[in-house]
C-alpha cells in the first residue's frame, strides 16, 4: 500500500510559478513510475506530466511543455512539479499518481494509475 500527500498549491497571479510536491509513504516508491494528472472545474481530469522510476524519461503534455518541469528524489520518497508562467487555465485540482504499470505508452492514462494522491488546488486568477 502507498499513500500519496500533495501540498504546494495555492493562489498565485498569472505569470508566477508553483512547485507542487508529492511524498509517498512506503519502501518501494523508486519501483513506481510517478505522475501528476489534474481537474478543472466541470472538466474530466487530464494528464499533466509523468517520470519514469530513476528519472530518466519524462513526459508532458503539450499544454505545459516547455514551463512545466517534473522530477523527483527517491531518497526522499518525494515527486515535484514546477510549474512556471502559470495562466489561468491551469487552475485545476492537482492528483499525484503512482503508476501500476508505467512505459512510454501508458504515462497518460489514468487505468494505469495504481495510487492516487487527495489532490490539491491550484488557483490563478484570470
Amino acid at each position: 500500500q502507498v499513500q500519496l500527500v500533495e501540498s504546494g498549491g495555492g493562489l498565485v497571479q498569472a505569470g508566477g510559478s508553483l512547485r507542487l510536491s508529492c511524498v509517498a509513504s512506503g519502501r518501494t516508491f523508486s519501483s513506481y513510475g510517478m505522475g501528476w494528472f489534474r481537474q478543472a472545474p466541470g472538466e474530466e481530469r487530464e494528464f499533466v506530466a509523468a517520470i519514469s522510476q530513476s528519472a530518466i524519461s519524462t513526459f508532458y503534455a503539450d499544454s505545459v511543455k516547455g514551463r512545466t518541469t517534473i522530477s523527483r528524489d527517491n531518497d526522499k520518497n518525494t515527486v515535484y512539479l514546477l510549474m512556471n508562467n502559470l495562466k489561468p487555465e491551469d487552475t485545476a485540482v492537482y492528483y499525484c499518481a503512482a503508476y501500476e504499470i508505467f512505459n512510454s505508452h501508458t504515462y497518460s492514462r489514468e487505468d494505469r494509475v495504481y495510487y492516487w494522491g487527495q489532490g490539491t488546488q491550484v488557483t490563478v486568477p484570470s
